[in-house]
């Protein structure tokens, strides 16, 4: 189902304004609102991340209600940057659930702002929409509990079996010491059993490092590694990078979609050439073919990004925009905000087609979204391209 809500947001202001009253009637300052809160790293280490998320909310909220609201009801949204610590994520929660009184949440950037929220919205039996990598969000299925992007083991499954196709079958990990690298590392080495890969060297790095030579020294004197794969978010994985040049190492390299950013490339420069990395069709829109179904979606969502912000879109403003989607579209179907009725209709969603993919979840599935919703992009003279 690609839901008339979607396309009208999607869509030029004259064509948001024309498409969605006809699906959103009523006058939406006639009646109560639809609380959204949020909570995002809008500043500090993730803000490459936060910042586009919270840009986004805003932005679809305002376009939402300017065009009517969702069945005659608009929608006030609440946003808190917990800076990427965990300790706001919680304390930025519970206000949302216990002042504002929020009818669903959008939000957690990272894994471990994410997981600082989730016991909260379990207990008070609220709606909750992640927007971070880990598998541990969803696995085991939390009943309140959803995300939008793909999961860092979909990530590792991605990339071997890219390494696979070019004949590699030894891999050299580097994983941050953080929640995303550590879940990743922990979904690297389950899947490389599974996938016939063997990891021949296995380092981390703290997130604030500035240097990271002395393990990279190590997997350039590893003889078995073939190809090296890089788990982290923020700058930590440029610096990874930067080294890993600067040290001559040849060895095809790899990077986790949480990096899946231009803000990567810039911050890595030159040294990112080559690189390759699993990433949602949204940073390739241009290159999808068109009998992609997501080719219209995050073509027209690219469009209206890049006009407001006049910046390059992010596929981290993509996940934020899912997870706003698949609420808002939930309340439609649920007929309000019961918050019940509001979690039943969202672990329903079936057929969205969204800037990660076509999302399909279940009671056991709370992100819905497959292997083939991943492409695999390389980095080519500053800029993504799709690896065919």
């Amino acid at each position: 189902m690609r839901s008339r809500l979607l396309r009208s947001l999607s869509a030029t202001m004259a064509a948001t304004a024309a498409l969605v009253v006809g699906v959103m009637a009523g006058t939406a300052s006639a009646a109560d609102p639809i609380k959204v809160g949020a909570i995002v790293s809008a500043t500090g280490p993730a803000s490459f991340l936060g910042d586009p998320e919270k840009r986004v909310l805003e932005l679809y909220v305002d376009r939402v209600n300017q065009a009517g609201g969702v069945n005659g009801r608009p929608v006030q949204l609440t946003v808190y940057d917990d800076g990427g610590a965990a300790d706001k994520a919680a304390s930025f929660t519970k206000r949302l659930l216990e002042s504002d009184k929020v009818d669903v949440i959008v939000g957690g950037t990272t894994t471990a702002t994410t997981m600082a929220a989730v016991p909260l919205v379990e207990r008070a039996e609220t709606p909750f929409i992640s927007l971070a990598g880990a598998v541990v969000i969803v696995e085991p299925v939390k009943k309140w509990v959803f995300k939008t992007p793909h999961t860092d083991r979909m990530a590792a499954e991605k990339v071997m079996e890219d390494m696979k196709k070019r004949g590699l079958t030894k891999l050299a990990l580097i994983s941050e010491d953080s929640g995303f690298g550590k879940s990743g590392r922990e979904q690297t080495l389950a899947v490389a059993k599974e996938r016939g890969i063997e990891v021949v060297a296995d380092e981390t790095y703290g997130a604030k490092d500035t240097d990271v030579t002395a393990q990279l020294t190590k997997i350039r004197n590893n003889a078995a590694a073939q190809a090296v794969l890089v788990f982290g978010l923020g700058q930590g994985p440029a610096v990874v990078t930067k080294n890993y040049r600067q040290l001559g190492i040849s060895l095809p390299l790899y990077q986790s979609h949480g990096v899946a950013s231009k803000e990567f490339i810039r911050l890595a420069g030159g040294a990112a050439e080559t690189v390759r990395l699993p990433a949602a069709g949204l940073v390739v829109a241009a290159q999808l073919p068109d009998s992609d179904p997501q080719k219209k979606v995050v073509t027209e969502f690219t469009k209206v990004y890049e006009e407001a912000f006049s910046s390059e879109v992010s596929t981290f403003a993509g996940h934020a925009y899912d997870g706003l989607m698949i609420a808002l579209d939930a309340v439609k179907r649920a007929g309000g905000t019961d918050k019940a009725k509001l979690r039943d209709a969202i672990e329903q969603t079936k057929g969205y087609v969204g800037t990660g993919g076509t999302v399909t979840m279940s009671p056991k599935d709370h992100m819905g979204l497959s292997l083939d919703a991943f492409h695999m992009v390389e980095v080519k003279q500053g800029d993504w391209s799709l690896v065919k």
